[in-house]
């Protein structure tokens, strides 16, 4: 098995999900002692946003590429490989500002790639990465997933759910720490729900 484990979030050693990643990442290997496991942080390393060159490499051939061309398509093909060889790819990503960080944005447009992990078809799009299972470690400093006035403002778990759908993964998972800016008692509280929930996606 390989797994791919993703980091997103900005705060380092404060990370509530950097944290749950890890955890999450650790239960898998448990379970998989032969794992292979790679490890990505986009905080870190960020991925450059879309720009005219970086998809317009896409639509020229490749022997007409610009210099920045031909470094763009080296890295989106980087990254885009990277998942593609991946069974599981364990994502943290903590809400910002009712979404996700944008270094997490910037990696998804470089591996929803039409041709590769999505074509477009007379029925409509059809997913082409099928097989790989996604888990994403949410922290929220809201509670969110039982409040039905804040659920309509979290695009954050629903946009996951549906660009990784989008690309042909059905198993995709939550492990969930809400409210850990509620104060201590409400963040242990989420931190051991989450440890509940990574035990029984690893059971």
């Amino acid at each position: 098995m390989k797994l791919l484990h993703i980091d997103s979030s900005v705060l380092g050693d404060n990370s509530v999900s950097r944290k749950l990643t890890a955890n999450i990442t650790k239960a898998y290997q448990a379970a998989n002692p032969t794992a292979q496991v790679e490890y990505l942080d986009l905080a870190v390393s960020e991925p450059s946003h879309l720009s005219g060159e970086a998809l317009g490499h896409r639509f020229v051939p490749a022997e007409s590429h610009t210099e920045v061309q031909k470094r763009e398509a080296a890295y989106g093909e980087a990254l885009l490989s990277q998942f593609l060889a991946a069974d599981v790819i364990v994502v943290g990503a903590p809400m910002y500002n009712f979404s996700i960080p944008s270094q997490l944005k910037a990696w998804i447009d470089r591996i929803a790639v039409a041709g590769r992990t999505f074509k477009y078809t007379e029925n409509g799009p059809v997913g082409l990465a099928t097989g790989k299972t996604v888990v994403v470690a949410s922290s929220r400093g809201g509670v969110y997933s039982s409040n039905e006035a804040l659920r309509a403002l979290d695009h954050q778990e629903a946009y996951l759910r549906t660009v990784f759908g989008f690309v042909g993964i059905t198993d995709v998972r939550f492990v969930r720490a809400e409210g850990v800016s509620q104060g201590d008692a409400k963040k242990a509280e989420a931190f051991a729900n989450a440890e509940k929930e990574i035990a029984a996606l690893t059971a």
